[in-house]
């Protein structure tokens, strides 16, 4: 259940129109894999400053076009720990773990977004919680009545303001409340999908590299949105 892909939300919503959208962010490096070998991709810790608290997870991602020769992407992820508190904790604390280190993007969709965080299946039936926030199976109890934390979920901040755009970063889960628990989603520059508004939690933003994201959003893609060619997080490095 809660890795069920946003698209249970997405096929039950008017397809809507999309606007293109012109990103802000820094370009991000790329080039062959082989020559990020021994990268840092260590970022700045929590930050205070007038937009609030934010942190930055760094993405090391790698896609082969033809099936051989392997192009690494870096981009890089600020997110907002203000006004989603829970969900800016969850991806930076599963980042801090390893637990995306290695996992695919295992649905991507032209001019919409590339989905992962799937780390227990890799096929968008898994995933879930870093740590607790309250919910089980997408219902509010106390932990211990809680089986086990792979029924961990984080409660919904979908109304905090923040809107499905280009460069952002927001939760799936299922079309019930309450069921986020590891898996993302990332929205390419060409993307507005605001039929989401209110309904996922947006939880950052990419400030470098956007533009690989648009690129890896446009790969070839086979049953189920799922790339003929493997599109890999090598690493997610969070800050400190």
């Amino acid at each position: 259940m809660l890795g069920v892909c946003l698209l249970c939300v997405m096929l039950m919503s008017a397809p809507g129109c999309l606007e293109e959208t012109t990103s802000s962010s820094s370009p991000g490096a790329s080039g062959p894999c082989d020559s990020f070998a021994g990268l840092n991709n260590s970022t700045n810790g929590l930050l205070i400053g007038s937009m609030g608290a934010t942190s930055e997870v760094s993405l090391l991602i790698s896609h082969a076009a033809d099936g051989l020769n392997p192009t690494c992407y870096s981009v890089v992820i600020e997110l907002d720990h203000v006004l989603a508190p829970k969900h800016s904790d969850n991806f930076r604390t599963h980042s801090q773990l390893g637990n995306f280190d290695s996992t695919e993007m295992h649905r991507i969709i032209d001019d919409f977004m590339i989905q992962g965080g799937d780390f227990e299946n890799g096929d968008g039936t898994g995933g879930y919680a870093a740590k607790w926030y309250g919910i089980c199976d997408g219902q509010a109890m106390n932990q211990s009545e809680c089986p086990d934390q792979t029924h961990y979920n984080v409660p919904d901040e979908a109304d905090n303001g923040l809107a499905h755009a280009g460069c952002k970063i927001s939760m799936a889960k299922t079309s019930y409340p309450n069921t986020g628990g590891s898996q993302f989603f990332i929205i390419p520059e060409d993307s507005t999908p605001n039929w989401l508004d209110g309904v996922h939690t947006v939880f950052g933003t990419v400030i470098s590299g956007c533009e690989h994201i648009t690129t890896i959003s446009e790969v070839e893609t086979g049953l189920g949105d799922r790339p003929v060619y493997p599109v890999t997080i090598l690493t997610a490095t969070a800050s400190e």
